[in-house]
């Protein structure tokens, strides 16, 4: 390897290789725009035309502003978007973006052996409610991303587009990939449902009012069948979306307020729903990747559901059974204690607390995921969930504290590099800006091994051991899978 960059140097002084899980392109528009209508009119003309009459289009940050004036977006409360997202100064990184045999001449001098890389623009097809529509458009996508890239599979990969707007969409799409010869693929984190009481009394209101539907926990659909699929199929979904738009708090004037936290919060709705709906309890061997939102929020969560699982587990929850409260020994307390206006009430204070609790369906909470001890939710947790983390982001090295986390967890933290986005400014810096962790301390070489190349193999080998075959990084990956899975 050419140690022209400092990330180039880095990469050359380390034993193993570095695999990006999360890098980019972007979509060349007009070669985007004839495939998508040409498959569309071979497939169905129909299907076209609504696609051209609709408002979901391609995400071209150059022009967002443009279809929602400011004094519109206020009156509608419609979310701020993603404006001015690729960059423009740094003309070679924009081609390097948009030109996989430019982005291949590069890898060496990112400090990358490998990289899984996902769309931009078509991004949006994942965000679709026409699920008919959405299919069909992921399908075209996928068919063009496969044909682009197939001649620099050594060193990289693309992620093919899964909408999950029911299962049995999202099943036909991952089969048509991986018929095209797809080994990763992103899906969308959430679909949008309707409300059922709003739209009984209203009927479809314009804008719509949806809720989120995260595929586990009261879903609307049992999405079984797509995680039976990845696991026979060896594919390991990931997900790459944000409440940026959606969240309540979403502000029609300023994108940077809507983005900070937006994917966090995303992916912590679904890796909860896929855990408390029992997800990886029914499919020990599925692994799930969250992307771009780092892992501090999965830290968090790890923590939090451990904490309420030791309060409100299902044994744990008979010390709040208020049918359980001993009213008479509590009234000795009150006849003891209370003020002389309380206890003129002594009667009225009896029955309130003596009348029968209302009770939930389901007083385990938990149930879904069989979960009987702490340990079982560190194994419901910490195997099947990875977190893309950008190169810049300091709080990565928490998924390692294993002081820190509860019961000693290393949480599977990886490097997504997020190239062709704004937030990197120049595509050479993002293995340096990663190491910073091990110059400061927060990392020590053994964890930046994990966090730059093992936990991407744990994700994506972990479920397809043949995954990394053919590629630069065949042999570690393949010594890695053989030693080091869990």
């Amino acid at each position: 390897m050419a140690a022209t960059t400092r990330s180039a140097k880095i990469r050359a002084q380390l034993d193993h290789p570095i695999v990006d899980a999360d890098g980019h392109f972007v979509e060349v528009e007009p070669q985007m725009s004839d495939e998508i209508l040409a498959y569309l009119g071979d497939t169905s003309p129909a299907l076209r035309d609504r696609y051209l009459a609709g408002s979901v289009a391609p995400t071209d940050t150059s022009s967002n502003l443009a279809e929602t004036p400011l004094d519109r977006a206020r009156d509608g409360w419609t979310s701020a978007p993603s404006w001015w997202g690729w960059p423009t100064q740094n003309v070679r990184d924009r081609a390097t973006a948009h030109l996989p045999s430019l982005l291949d001449e590069r890898l060496d001098e990112m400090g990358l052996d490998y990289t899984i890389l996902y769309p931009s623009m078509s991004l949006s097809f994942l965000d679709m409610t026409d699920g008919e529509l959405a299919g069909v458009l992921c399908r075209a996508v996928n068919r063009m991303h496969a044909r682009v890239f197939a001649p620099y599979a050594e060193r990289m990969c693309v992620g093919a587009l899964i909408p999950m707007n029911t299962p049995e969409i999202a099943v036909e799409v991952l089969d048509d990939a991986l018929a095209l010869g797809f080994k990763a693929g992103v899906m969308s984190g959430y679909a949008l449902r309707p409300i059922a009481a709003i739209e009984r009394a209203h009927g479809a209101l314009e804008p719509p009012v949806l809720r989120w539907d995260t595929f586990g926990l009261d879903s609307a659909y049992d999405y079984d069948p797509f995680w039976a699929r990845c696991v026979e199929a060896g594919f390991a979904p990931v997900a790459h979306s944000s409440t940026q738009r959606y969240h309540v708090a979403r502000s029609p004037s300023n994108y940077v307020y809507n983005h900070v936290g937006g994917i966090g919060r995303c992916q912590e709705a679904l890796a909860k729903s896929l855990l408390m709906g029992g997800v990886t309890r029914r499919f020990p061997k599925l692994r799930v990747g969250f992307l771009e939102g780092g892992v501090a929020w999965a830290c968090s969560l790890f923590a939090d559901l451990l904490g309420h699982w030791e309060k409100r587990n299902a044994r744990a929850i008979e010390a709040l059974d208020p049918d359980r409260l001993d009213v008479d020994a509590l009234l000795a307390y009150f006849d003891r204690y209370a003020a002389d206006d309380v206890k003129a009430r002594r009667d009225r204070v009896r029955a309130f607390f003596a009348k029968p609790a209302a009770r939930p369906e389901q007083v385990d909470e938990f149930a879904a995921a069989a979960i009987e001890t702490a340990r079982d939710l560190h194994d419901l947790f910490v195997p099947h969930f990875y977190f893309g983390c950008e190169a810049d982001d300091p709080l990565a090295a928490w998924a390692f504290a294993d002081r820190v986390n509860p019961l000693g967890a290393r949480l599977r933290a990886m490097l997504g590099s997020d190239i062709a986005h704004w937030d990197v400014t120049d595509m050479t810096l993002p293995v340096e800006e990663a190491w910073e962790m091990v110059e400061h301390g927060t990392l020590g070489a053994p964890e930046f091994r994990e966090f730059a190349f093992l936990n991407a193999v744990r994700l994506h080998g972990g479920m397809n051991p043949r995954f990394f075959e053919g590629t630069r990084v065949a042999r570690a990956a393949a010594e890695a899978i053989e030693k080091e899975l869990d």
